[in-house]
């Protein structure tokens, strides 16, 4: 069963889909390549929020409709704020950086499915979200610099703290196209598949996640989020703190004993 959310009729260029624990974001300006404008940047953070907030939701998935995932941001668009002056062009990207800080800031997991093409603000959402799943074939670029700009989306922040200083500087400076394929021998993507198996291939992985316990697979997010914006020792100290009262607490029980039961299994297999 599955049900159609639109919170706001202004909420056009977003649609939110939630079936079976999973939450569907898609990007839905396919003419435009998802192109970001900041109508869709406000829809894509209530949309998140919205999901996140659901208890039936398990996890998010992102993705873009029309076979791409997101070309960046809306040049008519942008035009048309540059002439209206720096605030009006600061509400474009303050929209997309509190969207993509929606990620980080609901607890379920956030899956993004790129395909076609994940450019300038594309990579950037891209890179905010926690488990990124490319096709092989997907073409990505931080392609800001070759039309004269800077980015603006997060990326001269995020894309260096993932894949470090030379391949972050490498790719911002020269507008370098990536495949799926590289994306996850750099650190940016999880798992690259084939074309024709790729939205089956998703679905089974988002599905898999739908299916752990919630309060595991928002605890694990939460030490991994909270521990990289800290020292290891505060973040060994938080881990200690998160299971013990995971184990403690009233789910404790069945999980402690359902690892036990899954050890014994394999230990009786190996003997």
């Amino acid at each position: 069963m599955s049900a159609t959310v639109q919170p706001d009729p202004w909420v056009a260029p977003v649609r939110l889909q939630v079936a079976d624990g999973v939450a569907t974001i898609t990007l839905d300006r396919p003419d435009a390549m998802n192109a970001v404008t900041t109508a869709l940047a406000v829809a894509l953070e209530q949309a998140l929020r919205s999901a996140g907030a659901d208890p039936a939701v398990r996890v998010v998935l992102i993705r873009g409709a029309g076979g791409n995932f997101c070309a960046g941001g809306d040049f008519e668009e942008v035009q048309r704020l540059r002439a209206e002056g720096p605030d009006a062009l600061r509400t474009l990207f303050r929209s997309f950086r509190d969207a993509c800080a929606a990620v980080g800031e609901i607890s379920q997991p956030v899956v993004a499915a790129v395909e076609g093409v994940a450019m300038a603000g594309g990579f950037e959402l891209m890179q905010a979200c926690d488990v990124v799943l490319v096709r092989h074939d997907a073409r990505i670029s931080d392609n800001h610099v070759n039309f004269g700009m800077v980015p603006g989306g997060g990326g001269s922040q995020r894309l260096p703290r993932i894949v470090g200083h030379q391949r972050a500087l490498g790719l911002l400076l020269s507008g370098d196209r990536i495949t799926g394929v590289d994306a996850v021998e750099w650190g940016l993507a999880y798992r690259s598949y084939a074309a024709d198996s790729f939205d089956r291939d998703v679905e089974e992985f988002v599905a898999r996640i739908a299916s752990r316990r919630p309060d595991a697979v928002q605890g694990i997010k939460r030490l991994v989020h909270e521990g990289l914006g800290g020292d290891l020792d505060t973040g060994l100290d938080l881990e200690i703190d998160v299971v013990v009262a995971h184990i403690a607490g009233d789910a404790g029980g069945a999980s402690v004993s359902s690892f036990a039961g899954r050890k014994q299994d394999t230990k009786e297999h190996t003997q």
